[in-house]
């Protein structure tokens, strides 16, 4: 769909690994988020990360002609730092949403995050008060912020994943950047701008399918 000269344009980043099940209602979701919000042209940018179980076929289907849904499907399998980071730099929106695929990132968001935006805050992070995963998984990964905060010189946001809104201005620092294996949260912790919004949210179940993560990827989890 042709984007109007007179509104912002606001690109969904969607990254996604093994999630068939999961593509088709996202999509869904996110447009009626969007169609509440008449104010914005948008685009849905999948980025599937080397799928295996049908997930890029499927994806193949949504992106019709004249869809404002696109999809880049990686040649292999480039990690869970690389892809959404490259999805982010590949958006053409005055800003940027990234959010995971399997709902635990709710897109009824999308609306509040807009109005940060357009109260002048660049960046908005939202953050995990309250989740509905493993209760054992959510005390881990207290832990893990707590040390990092203590280690690193650098003010990390707790309990931020990297779902978020991202502006223009930001998303041409990250583009300027050539960091093979860039970590989103640190660098909006270090280079973000001073006005970014944290938002609190509680994080939800899976929609379908397994999680890809495990104790060993906690760290960007």
């Amino acid at each position: 769909s042709k984007t109007s000269a007179s509104k912002k344009l606001v690109s969904v980043c969607v990254p996604c690994f093994n999630e068939v099940d999961n593509v088709g209602p996202m999509a869904e979701a996110i447009k009626i988020q969007m169609d509440t919000l008449p104010q914005y042209d948008y685009e849905i940018i999948f980025i599937d990360n080397y799928s295996t179980d049908g997930t890029r076929e499927k994806l193949e289907k949504i992106c019709v002609p004249e869809s404002n849904v696109k999809a880049i499907l990686n040649s292999r399998n480039f990690g869970q730092f690389n892809s959404p980071y490259y999805a982010l730099c590949q958006a053409s929106g005055d800003c940027a949403i990234s959010m995971s695929c399997d709902f635990q990132d709710p897109p009824e968001l999308i609306p509040r995050m807009l109005e940060l935006w357009e109260d002048g805050h660049g960046v908005v992070c939202p953050v995990k008060t309250r989740s509905k995963e493993n209760c054992f998984v959510y005390l881990l990964r207290s832990c893990y912020y707590k040390i990092i905060r203590k280690l690193s010189s650098i003010d990390q946001i707790e309990h931020f994943t990297g779902f978020g809104l991202y502006g223009r201005p930001f998303l041409n620092v990250m583009r300027s950047l050539d960091d093979p294996t860039p970590f989103l949260r640190g660098i909006v912790a270090e280079l973000g701008p001073a006005d970014r919004a944290l938002l609190p949210y509680e994080q939800q179940e899976r929609r379908s399918g397994k999680t890809h993560n495990n104790f060993w990827s906690l760290y960007d989890a």
